[in-house]
């Protein structure tokens, strides 16, 4: 399994889909880049999850507020006091580690056949954990004896906490870039309920950027420092908090299944160990090529964030009932999608390695066609008798309408092989018979099937094959 994640991370850089940042100083640690093809795909994924919100439910109202925010806000929200991370380093190595994975992967790897010793220390490790008593960990990492992997010693610094956001320093105070979005969202609560006359029940949708100092930035793009979130805060009646649960975890994993990624893929995880401001909650876990991990997060927030904002900014942040003429405070449902990984979802599940004629293979990335970020390739078949004039025409006709990649430098069956792997659905080929029938070879990716059709035909069968309207409409709200 480590070879097939190794291979989604080259076959990311070397087809442009994925880069590490600043490449040519050797990179950051969980930082990327992404490429042309990269970009395309993540753009289609915003695409899918934006109309999906915002144009299929009348009621959900789109927002894009900004990283950085008055600092009011994280002491409100109780990120400054209560989002912080322990740690501990390896004097040695100086590599820093969290203590509870550190003692966590220890007894994986080395307390296999002893459940009730296992269990002990998983116990004992989360009453510690839960009461905050950290010179106790530091005794359970001594007397399990662990060493780091890379100096091989212990040589443990004491157990510590660090905040995990990103402070900026300017002259007057001290500001964050934001960790999440949602605060945002809170905290325009009465502007857009306002300004586009919402009445409860109504959501607030939005795609944007958040940084976390992760201790531990991992699995390639899957935890990552800076990161892009999808998320919808949904406020209704208090009375009416479950009702809006089962329906967002309804909707919101019927969105992932009609991807068609595989329905095995996914599980849905019950919080057990809620969050202080969550009063139920589920996560949309996958099947990553590292594990089943967290993909997509449904919970209620109850009115902890309003609350909180209304108590520290002395505004009202309430709804009024006309029925009974009463100003509450709404309950919130929360969805929160991982953009970057739902990336790693369609990616890592999509790139497959099939035997073809004569024992030989391709590279083929299977994404949904509606997120393939070149919909149609446009081949002449040889560089001569005015075909590719005819192919370039036909490129030039479309492509404002579509992304398209017109290409004639290497043989056919090579230009075929690339467009597989960067996912491309279609391929279109200008030969002989085109000038003599105006007919030309379309060719599809998943099958390799192929058929020949009116030049005509061409933008009606791209439409049928990748639009987006098609699997919206799948979507019942």
């Amino acid at each position: 399994m480590n070879k097939f994640f190794d291979f989604i991370i080259s076959h990311s850089k070397i087809y442009g889909f994925i880069y590490p940042s600043s490449d040519i100083y050797g990179g950051i640690n969980a930082v990327y880049d992404y490429g042309h093809y990269g970009v395309g795909l993540k753009n289609n994924i915003k695409k899918y999850w934006w109309k999906s919100m915002t144009q299929l439910h009348e009621n959900i109202i789109g927002i894009d507020t900004s990283i950085l925010m008055n600092t009011n806000v994280w002491v409100a929200s109780g990120h400054i006091k209560k989002f912080n991370e322990l740690f501990i380093d390896n004097k040695d190595s100086n590599k820093r580690y969290r203590p509870d994975l550190l003692i966590k992967n220890y007894v994986d790897k080395n307390i296999l056949n002893d459940s009730v010793r296992k269990n002990d220390i998983l116990k004992r490790l989360l009453y510690y954990l839960e009461n905050n008593k950290l010179l106790k960990i530091n005794k359970l990492i001594s007397e399990l004896n662990i060493k780091d992997e890379i100096s091989k010693t212990k040589n443990w610094t004491r157990i510590r906490f660090i905040n995990m956001m990103f402070k900026i320093y300017n002259e007057s105070e001290d500001i964050y870039l934001r960790p999440e979005t949602a605060q945002g969202i809170f905290c325009n609560f009465n502007n857009v309920q306002k300004s586009n006359r919402m009445k409860i029940p109504f959501g607030i949708a939005q795609i944007g950027k958040s940084f976390r100092n992760e201790i531990i930035a991992r699995q390639f793009l899957f935890r990552l420092r800076e990161f892009e979130q999808m998320e919808m805060q949904f406020f209704i009646l208090p009375k009416e908090e479950k009702i809006w649960y089962e329906y967002w975890k309804k909707i919101r994993l019927q969105w992932h299944l009609n991807l068609n990624l595989g329905k095995n893929l996914y599980k849905l995880y019950n919080h057990k160990n809620l969050a202080h401001y969550e009063s139920i909650g589920v996560d949309i876990k996958f099947n990553f090529p590292f594990g089943l991990k967290e993909l997509e997060g449904i919970h209620s927030r109850r009115d902890f964030d309003l609350k909180r904002h209304e108590l520290f900014s002395k505004k009202k942040l309430r709804y009024f009932i006309k029925d009974s003429k009463k100003n509450i405070i709404p309950y919130v449902i929360e969805t929160s999608l991982g953009l970057d990984r739902m990336f790693l979802a369609v990616l890592s599940s999509s790139l497959k390695k099939e035997k073809i004629k004569n024992n030989k293979f391709r590279i083929v990335l299977k994404i949904p066609t509606f997120l393939s970020p070149i919909k149609a390739a446009i081949f002449p078949l040889v560089k001569k008798n005015n075909l590719p004039k005819i192919a370039k025409d036909i490129f030039n006709n479309l492509k404002i309408k579509y992304p398209l990649i017109y290409d004639y430098k290497e043989s056919i069956g090579k230009l075929y092989r690339r467009q597989d792997a960067i996912g491309t659905p279609l391929c279109f080929t200008i030969d002989y018979n085109t000038i003599e029938t105006n007919t030309i070879t379309v060719r599809y990716r998943d099958t390799m099937k192929q058929k020949r059709i009116h030049i005509k035909e061409i933008c009606n069968t791209i439409e049928k094959v990748t639009s987006i309207e098609n699997i919206l409409n799948k979507i019942s709200v």
